[in-house]
């Protein structure tokens, strides 16, 4: 009986790691090897999702790891992390902050990571100090970067063809009511040059419009050859105008359309102040799909106000989830979206797959693959 029940274990196994092909061969005989196999409390890997937004995150990563019970997966509330973060051994951060102190009661954590690239919320020398890798899943092999970069021209179309003052005339019956601008023409200054920013230039150049771009260092390796599909000499090619920092108000003087794809960090924090929103011609249009902490608030509500500021398309705001009655939201050429730049049903698979991969490899003792530790 017991050779029959051992056997129909293995066969069972088998079939489930067919879905796995690409995982390495010795954590796949470890898996074989567990699966079937009943295991004790202590040999569970518990992996913690942080909040309840962003829900496909979780329910995907759970999907993926369905055929795989010494693998939990839980979420809780952002206020109930504290408590309960003892008993993990993986955290998918999302937009929970980890400072210091959250991450001395993680006395089980082995990996930090993000559902995606931003980690301006974890404290990572107090992560490492405590021998915790922290990690974030790159864009350009996950597409979570060519999904931003389409919401950002999603956004700037709904700006050119006024999408609210749409929405009114349909309301009203109105027909032939807004005259909207074309993309054709333009200048679009994309402030960040990284992965998104990249696939948001390959995107642009059939629309027939000029594109600057600012890096802090073109000779970056922050930046693969193949990190967009494209090799290096390709992709200096999409760009009509290349500068650093010191070019920000420049730029920002010379076009019609600026996307921020910036991370955030102390030296980003409110780059487009005052100085910078002044800096850009009149009647121009801001487009964020980055971070909501890149935006001066009361520089943009000012100069939204005076009319300086011809159109704000966010996708990320100050606080989330935003207030939806912020006077800023008020300007009949604000657009808004509930931070879906990346929410797209193939970038949330895959960043799931890596998320899954990883529990997997932590629980066999393998190398993580398909995240950049960052410590």
């Amino acid at each position: 009986m017991a050779g029959v029940l051992l056997g129909h274990a293995v066969r069972v196994s088998a079939r489930r790691l067919r879905g796995f092909p690409d995982l390495p061969p010795r954590l796949l005989h470890f898996l074989r090897m567990g699966d079937g196999v009943e295991k004790s409390h202590n040999d569970i890997t518990n992996v913690l999702f942080c909040g309840f937004h962003f829900p496909a995150s979780q329910n995907y990563t759970r999907e993926y790891l369905k055929g795989y019970p010494f693998i939990k997966v839980d979420e809780v509330p952002l206020d109930e992390v504290p408590n309960v973060i003892h008993r993990y051994h993986i955290c998918v951060v999302k937009n929970r902050r980890f400072d210091a102190t959250v991450i001395d009661k993680a006395v089980q954590m082995k990996l930090l990571m993000q559902f995606g690239v931003g980690l301006e919320g974890v404290d990572i020398e107090a992560a490492t100090r405590c021998n915790i890798k922290v990690a974030r899943i790159p864009g350009s092999s996950t597409g979570n970067a060519a999904s931003c970069a389409e919401m950002a021209i999603y956004l700037i179309l709904g700006l050119l063809r006024k999408q609210k003052e749409m929405d009114n005339a349909v309301k009203l019956k109105n027909l032939g009511v807004p005259v909207g601008e074309t993309l054709l023409g333009k200048t679009v200054f994309i402030l960040g040059f990284g992965a998104i920013g990249v696939d948001l230039a390959k995107r642009l150049r059939p629309f027939g419009v000029k594109i600057l771009a600012t890096k802090r260092n073109w000779t970056s390796v922050s930046l693969p050859p193949n990190a967009s599909g494209a090799p290096n000499d390709e992709i200096d090619h999409l760009v009509d105008k290349k500068g650093g920092p010191e070019n920000l108000y420049e730029f920002a003087g010379e076009a019609d359309i600026v996307v921020t794809c910036l991370a955030l960090n102390a030296a980003t924090a409110g780059i487009v102040n005052g100085r910078f929103l002044s800096s850009m011609r009149k009647g121009s249009l801001l487009v964020n799909i980055a971070r909501g902490g890149l935006l001066d608030y009361n520089a943009v509500h000012q100069h939204l106000q005076s009319g300086h500021l011809g159109g704000l398309a966010i996708d990320v705001a100050w606080t989330e989830p935003f207030d939806p009655e912020d006077p800023i939201l008020k300007f009949p050429n604000v657009l808004i979206t509930p931070h879906v730049a990346g929410v797209t049903e193939y970038s949330y698979r895959t960043m799931a797959k890596v998320v899954g991969d990883c529990a997997l490899q932590l629980h066999a003792g393998s190398p993580l693959t398909g995240v950049e530790i960052v410590n």
